[in-house]
């Protein structure tokens, strides 16, 4: 399981079944330091996090930053795309967003 995971907490109905609570996406606020690239045919929020943070676990920070349409990770080619820079940043929004849930 994906490392954004590790500190969601989980419930356990009364049968013993185990389930992690829903998780939030936080807004990823815009800095100066951003990148923009335009899509081509075959790119993927998972490979252009493989591709800028050298960690394909790490698409939800592309995707939370422009808008994601749920349920696929390819994007639509020709669109312009904001990739965050600081993407320890991201990560700290992200656990801070969902230690309060």
């Amino acid at each position: 399981m994906g490392r954004r995971f590790r500190k969601i907490e989980t419930s356990k109905t009364e049968t013993g079944t185990v389930y992690k609570k829903n998780v939030v996406y936080p807004e990823i606020p815009v800095s100066e330091n951003d990148i923009y690239v335009l899509t081509q045919y075959g790119d993927r929020y998972d490979t252009l996090a493989l591709e800028y943070y050298f960690d394909p676990q790490l698409w939800w920070i592309i995707s939370s930053a422009n808008n994601y349409q749920k349920g696929s990770l390819s994007v639509t080619p020709g669109v312009q795309l904001r990739i965050p820079y600081d993407k320890a940043a991201a990560i700290n929004l992200f656990e801070e967003v969902n230690k309060k849930r």
